[in-house]
């Protein structure tokens, strides 16, 4: 399965945010974990290996269609 390489970029708002990767293929498995504090910054990058990110935490997420904020309740 290609992908298409894109990029994204989370920052953390706060302390203990969390980036999660997620597997392709007919079972989705986590298979990468970071623990980012307030002010830190992850650039990642979907492949053949990762098709989905999961994100904990109240952080700014950049993609190529856009940008969002993670709400915290």
């Amino acid at each position: 399965m290609s992908s298409n390489n894109d990029f994204f970029v989370v920052r953390a708002e706060e302390d203990g945010v969390n980036v999660i990767g997620l597997t392709r293929g007919n079972t989705t498995r986590f298979h990468h974990s970071e623990k980012l504090d307030k002010g830190e910054v992850m650039i990642g990058q979907f492949t053949e290996h990762t098709s989905a990110v999961k994100i904990r935490g109240k952080a700014l997420i950049q993609t190529s269609h856009g940008e969002m904020l993670t709400e915290r309740e």
